[in-house]
């Protein structure tokens, strides 16, 4: 069922109509060996296939469907400093120290993508700047808490509230926000594609519409596909929240850690740029502090692209246009009929503290997973860490290895439905 609603949600995507790919990988036919087996041709794999090829690797990927067909060429294309949840789990459970290097290096991740972009010429439209935005007195002193907190790491904000908000947004419903530079947006599919071009220069073998159905682990690992298979000493799986529906016996013991969330986003008509500039002077990414988050920013070509509304459940919420479209308006009145012509979505794998859950499975297979909506800067830095790791060089990687997660509570069937009930309570609290 996760796998015809991801179908159907990416059948309007404003990423996908603004590109041309390249000629379909041929799918995986016969048995190939290889240094490293990647699962997975999203930002992460991918990442980590460059990574492991500029250290002399043989790498090949396997992708079930398309180069970034999934959470990473749909996203709302915000590259984000930090992480979900945000700085205390590192500190509760690894200390000050460690937790400071964890925030160091998400900001390595951000300076790795201009790094990538610059050496491998990849043209995203990459913009800096980010808006935190709240939208109501409490919200707004959880802002102004969560950035004083953040100064002790030394992220710098431009704090603004009350009538001063406008100088950053001219919207009517914020009533503080917080401006930096480190983190802001791109075109996540054009730097998709861009990476996995980089691979195959490197010398990495992709093949498309090749699902791993079966993996058998030992000294060397085996992935088979429904037309070959694939032999190498290490692994790495990158397929997230939909590793799982395509191979349910591949990694069974960490796919209950995560959870697939859908979250949709509208694309307006391209609109006048004056008007662009007015709403959002800086042109940042955007994106408010509830727990049901709207988020949002202007593409290259001047379209509002307006994500949120996120569901628990693998359904696609029933008039999904005309719900983003009203909350677009409640942002911003000025769009109020500003025509629609995009409308997508997909799912991302959060996990239940919202920390990214790397590690491994025995002493050969690594993961990367749980990125939780901050996956555009962190997967390059999970391939970064990974790459390390299977060169014998795991201190990094083994930062967040050491984190505890808990798998969601109810099983298969209940999961969904007590994630659904949590979800409720948290949807009324962001109204008060």
């Amino acid at each position: 069922m996760l796998l015809d609603s991801d179908t159907q949600l990416n059948q309007r995507s404003y990423y996908e109509a603004s590109v041309t790919r390249d000629a379909v990988a041929a799918p995986l036919q016969g048995e190939v060996t290889a240094d490293v087996l990647v699962v997975g041709a999203g930002f992460a794999g991918l990442s980590a296939a460059i990574e492991l090829a500029q250290r002399g690797y043989q790498v090949v990927v396997l992708e079930a469907d398309r180069v970034c067909a999934g959470a990473s060429g749909r996203n709302g294309g915000q590259a984000i400093v930090g992480y979900a949840s945000g700085q205390e789990p590192f500190e509760q459970q690894l200390g000050p120290a460690q937790a400071m290097l964890a925030w160091d290096l998400s900001l390595a991740s951000i300076e790795l993508i201009d790094r990538r972009i610059k050496d491998f010429q990849i043209d995203c439209g990459r913009q800096h700047g980010y808006l935190h935005v709240a939208d109501s007195a409490r919200k707004a002193r959880a802002l102004a808490a969560e950035m004083q907190a953040m100064a002790h790491y030394g992220l710098v904000t431009d704090f603004a509230s009350g009538p001063e908000v406008q100088r950053h947004i001219a919207s009517p419903l914020y009533q503080a926000c917080a401006f930096e530079r480190k983190s802001g947006h791109l075109h996540p599919l054009k730097y998709g594609l861009g990476l996995a071009r980089a691979a195959t220069s490197l010398g990495v073998q992709i093949y498309e519409y090749s699902a791993v159905t079966g993996l058998k682990r030992g000294e060397k690992l085996t992935a088979s596909t429904a037309q070959g298979s694939v032999t190498a000493p290490f692994g790495v799986l990158a397929g997230n929240c939909m590793l799982a529906e395509y191979g349910p016996a591949v990694a069974p013991d960490i796919a209950p850690r995560i959870m697939p969330v859908g979250t949709y986003i509208i694309g307006t008509a391209p609109l006048d740029p004056a008007l662009c500039q007015r709403l959002i002077p800086s042109n940042a990414a955007v994106c408010d502090n509830n727990f049901i988050l709207d988020y949002f920013r202007f593409s290259a070509d001047h379209r509002m692209l307006f994500g949120g509304r996120v569901s628990y459940t693998t359904r696609t919420p029933a008039n999904l246009q005309a719900l983003m479209a009203a909350r677009m308006a409640k942002v911003f009145p000025q769009l109020r009929h500003a025509p629609v012509e995009f409308l997508w979505g997909g799912f991302v794998d959060i996990s239940m503290n919202r920390a990214p859950d790397f590690g491994r499975l025995g002493a050969n297979l690594y993961y990367l997973q749980g990125f939780s909506g901050h996956g555009v800067a962190l997967t390059g830095l999970a391939g970064q860490l990974v790459a390390q790791a299977v060169a014998g060089q795991a201190g990094q990687f083994d930062l967040f290895a050491q984190l505890r997660h808990r798998r969601f509570p109810g099983g298969p069937l209940l999961r969904m439905p007590s994630l659904v009930l949590g979800t409720l309570y948290h949807r009324l609290r962001d109204l008060l």
